[in-house]
């Protein structure tokens, strides 16, 4: 075993540190009390990056920049996966009777589409959970197209959630005959969660502090309904704040985060509605302009009070120069509203500057994000296709499309324009992780490689921070350690 640090040599300005580098990188808090927690999780991690000596491995962790792999260790013994079926049965009720069905039934008949994020899923448990109750609500299911994206940064808990095998442990609680209808006995005397079910989630690494969202790139923009329970307990007070204006970005208009309800408080949620129900708390996300609008017929409790400025006094004698007005462009203004999840107030800005004409590559691929991050794919399809056909040497335009169509559930079609943009760029890196995404969701495992190994080939020419183009901020090395992370998931499929 690992030995533990000395009992003094400024111990408690060292493990104050540790604690600062772990909040930084990884959310996680490490308050005074919870030092001895600390130190346990590293005295793991010590022997699995090589080190007998503790101390000798909080060096080497504090002097070099890590990559997310080694961030994925720590956080398999910095945290705790422990979770099971329909954990806090208030909040799923809540889901089954009010939340679900009312994005069902906004969408059926129209676009048939639903974006669910689990976005700290431990070992699988609450995602499996949103596919039995979409199963069971839903019963024309197979005409939807349904994403469940279930994320987290443990890669052990991950690996387990991909197998979905589980023990007696996991359903307590359940009701009567509930293992039977979505699972199989093994010959070990577990349960494997039916195929059926199994197939509605993707699970990925994503580590909420660290890594860019909404992103087009990695599938997390437009969600309908973001879980995000018993981990931002567990954040410092000072990534709280990032990680939760992050996820708002991540919703469309309307759509719904859930927390635990220890983690419930409108401190912490200032941009969302509370919405109270029997047994839980719920957040909605409300277009801005909403709140101003009057409400049919009834008062809007949450929307901001107006105030009305008084006339200025008049002036005496000669007006003093006023200040001097800075013309700023639509694709700047755009820009700002973009980076404060303003995405429709951004897309109205662009659409508004460009009526009558195609608005140049940068502006064209900035309108294409807003659109498809307020979930409008028809409309972001649409301008894909008018800047294609006004440019149709354009590699943004075409790898723009494909997200889209991929989005949408077009596959082969999203195949086409990757090998058109292959065509004309083959050195475009997320259009082969695109397609390296594509053959491992098929279960293609072979073809995936190459795809990545391609990837990895073309990455190899880039510096590690450079940005990727249309990647929402991703960088060529955290794309790098992302595939690194995938060769895990193989041995778990």
């Amino acid at each position: 075993m690992p030995s533990m640090p000395p009992p003094v040599r400024d111990h408690d300005t060292q493990w104050l540190r540790v604690s600062e580098f772990i909040a930084e990188h990884m959310g996680l808090h490490f308050p005074p009390e919870r030092v001895a927690d600390l130190q346990r999780g590293l005295a793991g991690a010590a022997g699995e990056f090589g080190f007998q000596d503790l101390a000798a491995c909080v060096d080497w962790l504090m002097a070099t920049p890590l990559t997310k792999a080694q961030l994925q260790v720590l956080a398999s013994h910095l945290t705790v996966g422990e979770t099971y079926f329909f954990r806090e049965s208030k909040t799923f009720e809540a889901l089954a009777s009010r939340v679900l069905p009312a994005l069902i039934d906004g969408r059926r008949g129209r676009e048939q589409r639903l974006r669910l994020w689990s976005a700290a899923c431990a070992s699988g448990e609450e995602a499996y959970s949103l596919a039995i109750l979409l199963h069971q609500s839903m019963p024309d299911l197979d005409d939807w197209h349904v994403t469940i994206l279930a994320t987290d940064i443990n890669p052990h808990a991950i690996r387990k959630a991909v197998t979905g095998v589980y023990g007696e442990w996991s359903f307590r609680g359940v009701p009567r005959g509930f293992k039977e209808r979505y699972f199989d006995r093994t010959s070990d005397a577990r349960y494997a969660i039916r195929p059926e079910i199994r197939r509605l989630v993707a699970f990925e690494h994503v580590n909420l502090v660290q890594d860019e969202y909404p992103s087009l790139a990695t599938d997390t923009n437009a969600m309908d309904l973001i879980l995000c329970r018993n981990v931002l307990m567990y954040f410092a007070p000072a990534q709280v704040g990032k990680v939760v204006a992050k996820l708002h970005h991540a919703l469309v208009d309307g759509g719904w985060l859930i927390v635990s309800p220890s983690e419930a408080s409108q401190t912490l949620f200032p941009q969302f509605v509370t919405v109270n129900v029997p047994g839980a708390i719920l957040y909605q996300k409300r277009d801005a302009r909403e709140a101003l609008a009057p409400a049919r017929g009834r008062p809007v409790p949450w929307a901001p009070q107006a105030t009305v400025a008084h006339p200025p006094e008049p002036l005496v004698g000669p007006s003093p120069p006023g200040p001097e007005v800075v013309e700023v462009s639509p694709f700047a203004a755009a820009t700002s509203l973009y980076a404060q999840g303003c995405y429709a107030e951004a897309a109205e800005t662009l659409l508004c500057s460009c009526a009558q004409d195609i608005p140049e590559p940068h502006a064209c691929s900035l309108l294409v994000h807003a659109l498809a991050n307020q979930g409008r794919l028809d409309d972001a399809l649409a301008w894909c296709d008018r800047w294609i056909a006004a440019d149709k040497l354009s590699v943004a335009g075409h790898y723009l499309r494909a997200v889209v169509l991929l989005e949408q559930g077009r596959s082969d079609e999203a195949r086409r324009s990757l090998q058109h943009l292959l065509y004309l760029d083959p050195n475009f890196a997320l259009a082969h992780f695109a397609f390296g995404n594509l053959a491992r969701s098929a279960g293609k495992d072979d073809e995936a490689d190459k795809h990545f190994g391609n990837t990895l080939r073309v990455l190899a020419r880039l510096q590690p921070d450079e940005v990727l183009p249309e990647s929402d901020g991703l960088t060529a090395g955290r794309l790098r350690d992302t595939i690194t992370a995938l060769a895990a998931h193989r041995t778990a499929r």
